[in-house]
């Protein structure tokens, strides 16, 4: 199993397993359904929209993920890595809360692995093979 299939709960690495998916496909939707968790939470700490969560609070949250800290020796450079990996995901969760004429808050687990699937499958018929994180 891949290491941010430790940040996800079973019922989440099992809607990405199950789906039709390359693995950097997987791996980007892995990383899109933790940041909408992690924004979606920091948005209910703080009152204001998914949209208006900031890098800082991201970093914070981080800092303090008790999924992070037990798997991960946390340093500055990962503190920033991960933190850019997680803010990365909104513009994916944008364009699937657009296409879903759903708010980011209200976004499903399923609506964003439906939505890698589909690009993905659109990607692999225009012939590029870029997942919305190419590392």
């Amino acid at each position: 199993m891949e290491p941010l299939a430790d940040f996800l709960k079973p019922e989440e690495c099992a809607e990405v397993d199950m789906a039709l998916l390359s693995s950097k496909e997987k791996f980007s939707a892995r990383v899109a359904i933790y940041a909408l968790r992690v924004l979606k939470q920091i948005a209910g700490e703080t009152g204001k929209p998914v949209a208006e969560v900031t890098n800082g609070q991201v970093m914070d949250w981080i800092k303090n993920d008790e999924s992070i800290k037990g798997s991960i020796e946390l340093d500055a450079s990962f503190e920033n890595f991960f933190t850019n990996l997680v803010v990365a995901s909104l513009r994916p969760l944008r364009q699937i809360a657009t296409e879903a004429a759903s708010p980011l808050e209200q976004l499903t687990v399923k609506q964003v692995v439906e939505w890698f699937v589909k690009d993905g499958k659109i990607r692999r018929e225009q012939g590029t093979d870029a997942a919305f994180l190419d590392l």
